[in-house]
């Protein structure tokens, strides 16, 4: 059986990661080939791919770039038809939300290729996000959809997919996560960053909605100094946000208790995070990875497309009104911190799980 999986961003490859790992182990039944559709692309992605997350060079590298929507999406597209024709896979996996998900699910539709989406059923309920777009289109695409949480089975039950296409499997990111925990011990990185144990905030923010303006730049960085003025604040900055900051001449107003750095690779970000005293994040998958290690995570969005982190988890969901978000902030830092559990199956063998419904 000849299986390509697609990924596009950083996050795509934290949950390949783990099913390249179990396909490895079934080399007799299965050949797995990675295609990066190089959506996203920064000189740390080598790191992640060579050194934290063990995976081998893809087996084909789009390089598709940047671009709006639609031009991504296309161009992913074109290559990826290419790939498909040359290969003749027997299925095409996807993970999460990102265009190439979409793109490459497309191709293999319209070709009579199978498609396992892997992460299916979540729902933000907002389809002002791209993601949710993505999802929903892939899902309704997709013969093999496997479910990270309870909310995504009702979702697609009440979207009218067949229960016999829905697989509860569990979490890849947090098969990831525990594979490579025992690692972020011999990271250096808060001893690099001068940061102590359960003294720091980290901060991730990339989405437009808190960081394509200048306006909403601004309220960032005001809401991130008044944070600062109680604990240090760690902010790896992604590269587009970076340049907005610069344009906005933003840069140089940060509380100089705010580390501005690079992105960080994967196993260090790790150690960054189960060190914290609290992630401020508009992430995904952080909400996901910070309930798994119980910590504290203030989310700056307006809604969630991964309840069970609020419902079962550490996660609370603020919304864009910064005022509140320190509110929030002021609340942990008081003690006030949420008993979170771990959700059912997040137990590292997600992997194992998919791969075994695959090759059945």
């Amino acid at each position: 059986m000849k299986i390509i999986s697609v990924a596009g961003a950083r996050p795509n490859f934290m949950k390949v990661a783990p099913i390249h790992k179990e396909f490895r182990r079934h080399k007799d039944l299965v050949h797995h080939l990675i295609c990066h559709t190089g959506q996203h692309f920064d000189e740390n992605m080598s790191k992640v791919f060579f050194d934290d997350l063990e995976l081998p060079p893809p087996d084909y590298y789009l390089g598709v770039g940047a671009g709006s929507h639609a031009e991504q999406t296309a161009r992913i597209m074109t290559a990826f038809e290419d790939v498909a024709q040359q290969e003749k896979p027997d299925l095409v996996l996807v993970v999460g939300d990102v265009n190439s998900t979409l793109a490459c699910s497309l191709v293999a539709a319209k070709m009579g290729i199978k498609i396992a989406h892997v992460e299916a059923g979540l729902r933000s309920f907002d389809r002002t996000m791209p993601e949710e777009i993505n999802r929903m289109l892939t899902d309704s695409l997709s013969d093999f959809l496997f479910v990270t949480e309870k909310s995504g089975i009702e979702n697609l039950k009440r979207e009218g997919i067949a229960d016999n296409k829905i697989f509860f499997s569990g979490n890849v990111m947090i098969d990831s996560l525990l594979y490579y925990l025992p690692k972020t011990d011999r990271s250096g990185v808060l001893r690099n960053f001068g940061l102590n144990k359960g003294k720091y905030v980290l901060v991730t923010l990339h989405r437009p909605s808190n960081v394509d303006s200048e306006k909403s730049l601004k309220r960032v960085v005001f809401f991130l100094n008044e944070v600062a003025d109680k604990r240090k604040v760690i902010f790896p900055v992604h590269p587009r946000t970076r340049k907005k900051l610069i344009d906005c001449e933003l840069l140089n107003t940060f509380n100089d208790r705010i580390i501005i750095s690079d992105p960080i690779g994967y196993i260090d970000f790790l150690a960054l995070m189960k060190n914290a005293e609290m992630v401020i994040t508009d992430s995904g998958g952080i909400q996901e990875e910070t309930t798994f290690l119980h910590i504290p995570c203030i989310t700056i969005r307006n809604s969630t497309e991964r309840p069970v982190t609020v419902e079962i988890g550490t996660n609370r969901v603020v919304g864009t009104d910064l005022h509140k978000a320190l509110d929030a902030v002021f609340s942990l830092l008081k003690g006030e911190a949420k008993n979170g559990d771990v959700p059912p199956l997040w137990d590292g063998k997600a992997a194992e799980r998919i791969v075994g419904t695959l090759l059945t």
